[in-house]
């Protein structure tokens, strides 16, 4: 039930959205967390795909095959906070990632919020009798429309548990990823400005430019170069392309149902303006007869004070 209720959730913010950017003659962003969730959680082969190959990049690991799970948090006490992920995946032999898509500037700190999903993530894991060590690793991966860390050019920055100085691994069960997707602003000139192919880019980078600048119409040539090289990407460029074309074929027949029911309510009011004036042309010679008010209400059924206008 709560899949569905979300899926039907997603339909409607993608209308919605949908409709903006055809009334502004926009693509759709694949940076819009609702056309990302969808793009890579569809029940199709290329969103699998997609996702597979954006995980494998991430991870930086052969990713043989993923899951999709339930995108909400189920905190430890009655009134905790419940988040409700963007998409939450189990993958191999039992890991966990999150990706999340934030475009908004918004005011939440959100170094604190992916420690917290992080922790969430590993804290699911535990059940009654359960060894610690049966514990599988978990990935929190933001890809973030601001500069996090302006005091750094680092892209992606990976963060874990080590020690203060001498920045030993205490454990690798926990990774942290933020790609900022501003700073790949430079390696997208550079490329336009033929200083460098996109043979030069890592695999993180190719998604990363992908999902920032696939609605951009400057950098179409690029996205294209991109969707030829590489599985998937192509992969998840069809699955968008797939809900545009969806999305326009049924906002086009609910155009058309809403049309039929305008011109048949217009009907409706022409056929009842017909009838109301025939009842009063048909109450105005009964009271040219001499009729009473309430014989001529039995016959027409138009109110008293019709009637009463009608006969000064």
């Amino acid at each position: 039930m709560i899949k569905i209720l979300n899926e039907i959730k997603n339909l409607n913010e993608l209308r919605k959205l949908f409709r903006k950017k055809a009334t502004q003659g926009e693509p759709l962003s694949v940076m819009d967390d609702v056309v990302f969730k969808i793009m890579l959680t569809s029940d199709t082969e290329d969103s699998r795909e997609a996702l597979r190959s954006l995980l494998s990049a991430c991870t930086r690991r052969e990713v043989k095959e993923v899951k999709v799970l339930n995108n909400e948090l189920f905190p430890s006490y009655i009134g905790g906070k419940r988040p409700r992920l963007d998409v939450k995946i189990t993958f191999n032999d039992g890991e966990i990632a999150n990706l999340e898509m934030q475009i908004d500037d918004k005011k939440d700190d959100l170094k604190r919020r992916s420690s917290q999903y992080a922790a969430m993530l590993q804290a699911g894991q535990a059940k009654k009798g359960m060894l610690y060590k049966g514990i599988k690793r978990v990935y929190q991966i933001f890809f973030v429309n601001k500069d996090l860390f302006p005091q750094s050019d680092k892209f992606p920055r990976r963060y874990g548990y080590r020690e203060e100085k001498e920045h030993d691994l205490l454990t690798d069960t926990t990774e942290i990823i933020f790609y900022e997707l501003p700073k790949l602003e430079q390696r997208v000139k550079d490329y336009f400005a033929d200083k460098s192919g996109s043979e030069t880019l890592s695999s993180e980078e190719k998604w990363c430019i992908f999902l920032r600048y696939r609605h951009d119409k400057n950098a179409k040539q690029l996205i294209s170069e991109l969707c030829d090289k590489e599985d998937g990407i192509m992969r998840a460029e069809k699955q968008v392309n797939k809900i545009s074309r969806s999305l326009l074929k049924y906002m086009r027949e609910m155009d058309d149902i809403k049309d039929e029911w305008d011109r048949q309510d217009r009907e409706e009011e022409y056929k009842e303006k017909i009838r109301e004036e025939r009842e009063k042309e048909i109450a105005g010679n009964l009271l040219a007869k001499g009729s009473t008010f309430e014989f001529i209400q039995e016959i027409t059924g138009l109110d008293m004070d019709t009637i009463k206008g009608l006969s000064n």
